[in-house]
């Protein structure tokens, strides 16, 4: 099963389901709005913090299953944070090492402050994109889109692009398992070979399903949209109020912080 089974499994059983859509998109997006302009580390890393133990304990989200994810920007921010510290010259240098003479690498405290803040803010804003994807169906963003007056046309494409990316994907990986076993990638002129057959024949297949689904669509009478049936329950305060309470928290925080480091 991939990822995508996984998260859409998630967002269609979580304890947050019930809530309105626009409340959770609201806490994610404007937490990652703030996190981007936070002025120290602390702010984005309490806001990933709490983001988390919102989607583990009171969405109920699998913690393993979230922390595998967690784990592929964890990965990417660690190695780009290490860039920056390593790179990043500051006034007083806690370490320092001249690997070659056009290469010195040196840790200071300016250089770890600002890599921890990147860091923090990848992880608050990663963590309150997972708090979408993993609480708010693709259907609910799909509606919320057309609340918005986003184009038909965008919101049709967006809808067929989500739903045949992954079919697409599968196929791939039922064609590279079959060759796998065949011995296909047993020596490169083979892999190559195998690699050449396998996008061909991805290519065939995306054709033909492109072509199936235009005659399906014909079939019920489609005439260039959707039909969309947009209806939600009113805004609740309870849910709500917790989440203005909170992001005003992350921006009194940061002004706070931006006026002591001033």
């Amino acid at each position: 099963m991939f990822a995508h089974d996984f998260l859409e499994e998630a967002a269609q059983n979580n304890a947050l389901l019930q809530i309105h859509p626009h409340t959770k998109l609201f806490l994610g997006l404007g937490t990652i709005f703030l996190v981007l302009f936070a002025p120290h580390f602390l702010i984005p890393f309490i806001a990933s913090l709490v983001l988390s133990i919102t989607i583990v304990f009171i969405a109920k989200i699998n913690l393993k299953f979230y922390l595998s994810l967690l784990s592929i920007p964890l990965g990417f921010a660690t190695l780009s944070v290490l860039v920056v510290i390593l790179l990043s010259k500051g006034q007083e240098p806690i370490w320092s090492w001249q690997v070659l003479s056009w290469l010195p690498l040196s840790i200071s405290q300016e250089s770890l402050n600002r890599g921890l803040l990147i860091f923090f803010r990848i992880m608050g804003g990663m963590s309150a994109l997972f708090f979408i994807s993993l609480t708010t169906p693709m259907t609910d963003l799909f509606g919320v889109m057309k609340q918005l007056k986003v184009p038909d046309l965008f919101i049709d494409l967006s809808m067929i692009i989500y739903r045949f990316i992954f079919i697409f994907i599968k196929k791939a990986h039922d064609i590279y398992l079959a060759q796998q076993m065949r011995m296909g990638y047993s020596k490169p002129k083979e892999a190559v070979k195998s690699y050449s057959m396998l996008f061909g024949s991805i290519f065939i297949t995306s054709w033909d399903a492109g072509e199936q689904f235009i005659n399906a669509m014909e079939c019920r009478c489609y005439n260039g949209k959707y039909p969309k049936n947009v209806s939600y329950n009113p805004v609740e305060w309870r849910s709500l109020t917790p989440v203005i309470l909170f992001l005003i928290s992350i921006i009194i925080s940061s002004m706070l912080a931006s006026g002591y480091q001033g």
